[in-house]
């Protein structure tokens, strides 16, 4: 026991000491991740602000103004229909909103084609393997939101390992691609420019200039709020203030395909990556 106290002793004495500049260099690092910590912390705090700031100024007035229409407009249908009160009408609002909010539209009958048929279910489904989620359509029963939740937590990672390998895949081809045309033609960074001008061109007209126009076209929507409705879409905000067309089959076909390969597929980071890769 006395030996192997003394090797011990031994052995802490002449453990190597850490010098006093490698002791300063470590508190430096530690100061410096905390101060970059603090400052994304206050960017980001500074651009939510800055967000709230202009968005109150741009949508504050406007909806004071459709808030007065609407108020304006229930008065002048009492005014027309003096069998009903005003606590009546409210009623009636009320269940057209409960109705809205369930996803079934007000106007129209029983007729009306059903929320739920293959080609609107498909939709749902791609909103949610894709965490869009529009909120113009949800599920309502307790079946149908326990499996919304099963069917998300299973999908959503089976969507996003579909899409890396996806990606993995026209990185591979595309720079094949490159270096094929770069070991033909001498002028190597002029090829790389041009393939990446090129790439992120593609990419613009597939997933943010045609499907605006087609959108447009189909909807009855203007250029500007079919773009809108394709940057919301892609950028998986999705609102749900503009929803794309699912009435046909071939409609939600497209439209769902869009959304998978659009919102999740990062053709832009594909850009850089397949442009400036040297493997």
């Amino acid at each position: 026991m006395l030996k192997r106290f003394f090797n011990s002793k031994a052995q802490s004495e002449h453990r190597p000491v850490c010098p006093l500049w490698l002791l300063m260099a470590r508190i430096q690092l530690v100061r410096v991740k905390v101060s970059w910590t603090v400052l994304l912390a206050l960017a980001h705090l500074t651009y939510l602000l800055f967000g709230a700031i202009v968005f109150q100024i741009l949508e504050r007035e406007a909806e004071s103004n459709n808030r007065n229409h609407f108020q304006l407009e229930k008065l002048n249908f009492l005014a027309n229909y003096t069998c009903l009160d005003g606590q009546a009408l409210e009623k009636f609002v009320q269940v057209i909103l409960d109705a809205w909010e369930r996803g079934v539209n007000p106007s129209g009958n029983s007729t009306n084609p059903s929320n739920w048929d293959f080609s609107s279910a498909f939709f749902f489904a791609g909103t949610v393997v894709t965490t869009i989620g529009y909120g113009n359509l949800s599920p309502s029963t307790v079946s149908g939101q326990v499996f919304c939740v099963f069917y998300a937590l299973c999908g959503i990672p089976l969507n996003l390992a579909f899409l890396k390998q996806l990606g993995k895949c026209l990185t591979i081809r595309l720079g094949r691609l490159e270096r094929g045309v770069v070991s033909v033609v001498p002028h190597k960074q002029t090829v790389e420019a041009l393939a990446a001008s090129s790439f992120f061109i593609t990419g613009s007209l597939l997933f943010l200039v045609i499907p605006p126009l087609l959108f447009s076209y189909v909807e009855g929507w203007t250029f500007g709020e079919g773009f809108y409705f394709a940057f919301i879409t892609l950028s998986t905000i999705g609102f749900g203030d503009y929803v794309g067309p699912t009435q046909t089959r071939s409609t939600s076909l497209c439209t769902v395909a869009w959304q998978v390969y659009g919102s999740s597929l990062p053709w832009p980071g594909l850009l850089f990556s397949s442009a400036w890769d040297r493997e």
